[in-house]
């Protein structure tokens, strides 16, 4: 499904060379283990229209364009919306606007500004369908490589890299405990919603930490709420009905935490509440989203009575 042969030629002569020459054997068995629906994903990415991407757009936002009748148009939203849900977004594809759950492009604003990605080498850990990997792209990063198990965001991501095959960027589905440990290969790494669903989230921190280079820096997005550094919220069943939400530090635990990790100049870039405007049901993500999740009388609040969902940007380095 996705050809690692210009990843590896890529990574020749880098400390993830090694790694890189297992990545097929590693996905191959990793596909004996795929999703029920794989096939369903696979024939609706076989139904995109053969398209030419003429102007793309990866500062701004992730825009394709080129060449496309009605009819042509028709289909390709057909199909991409066969990979149904979309969360994370939005994608403007040569004329057909993907309205993900999502409006990742906010977040992105909020977290652009504190980077220089300039060459760098990026792992995004928990990649979803890849949007922030086209950004990091757009961001000037030499090649950005992605990981998460969930085998529709992987599909989503081929659909994209279907219009976009020269880029340096892939998609694994794998996980952050499939990599080696002491990759130490990367420059930067993120971490972008996906500590709070951690049991153990310092040994996440640490697991990131072995994936960068020494100097190497993490930018961490994750759940926060309010207090000083002993201050963690443990949710007793659901958060905002998700069950699997573990910790919600404090800004000051957090920091806390990734000191006690290993990790050297850290500080919180950015801290905002998540909206209903920017996380929301659409078109093409048709399930309950935010609006059902907080107490319809009181935004401050979710639904189980806990703080509503705040997210904190943070950045580390490695010494």
């Amino acid at each position: 499904m996705i050809d690692l042969q210009p990843l590896a030629r890529r990574l020749a002569g880098t400390p993830l060379a090694a790694w890189a020459d297992t990545l097929p054997t590693q996905l191959d068995e990793r596909l004996t283990r795929s999703h029920g629906d794989l096939q369903r994903w696979q024939a609706a990415l076989q139904a995109l229209p053969a398209l030419t991407a003429e102007r793309i757009e990866l500062g701004e936002q992730v825009q394709l364009a080129g060449a496309c009748d009605d009819a042509t148009r028709a289909a390709l939203r057909q199909a991409l919306l066969g990979l149904s849900p979309w969360r994370k977004g939005p994608f403007d594809v040569f004329g057909v606007h993907v309205d993900t759950e999502w409006r990742s492009d906010w977040k992105w604003q909020r977290v652009a500004p504190h980077l220089d990605l300039t060459g760098r080498r990026i792992l995004d850990v928990g990649c979803g369908n890849g949007y922030y990997m086209w950004r990091m792209l757009g961001a000037g990063a030499d090649c950005v490589v992605g990981i998460d198990p969930n085998w529709l965001f992987f599909c989503q991501f081929l659909a994209l890299r279907r219009y976009l095959p020269e880029l340096p960027a892939w998609h694994l589905p794998l996980a952050l405990e499939d990599l080696p440990e002491k990759l130490e290969g990367f420059d930067t790494v993120f971490s972008m919603g996906v500590l709070y669903h951690r049991r153990s989230p310092i040994d996440h921190l640490l697991a990131l930490k072995d994936c960068l280079r020494r100097g190497g820096e993490l930018l961490l997005e994750t759940l926060v709420v309010e207090g000083d550094a002993s201050t963690v919220l443990v949710p007793e069943d659901r958060y905002a009905q998700m069950r699997n939400v573990w910790f919600l530090p404090s800004v000051a635990a957090l920091e806390l935490w990734l000191r006690r990790a290993g990790f050297v100049e850290v500080r919180c870039v950015d801290v905002a509440v998540t909206s209903v405007e920017e996380q929301r049901a659409t078109e093409w993500m048709k399930f309950q989203s935010l609006p059902d999740f907080l107490d319809p009388a009181d935004h401050g609040k979710t639904v189980e009575g806990l703080p509503a969902p705040t997210r904190a940007t943070l950045l580390a380095r490695k010494p």
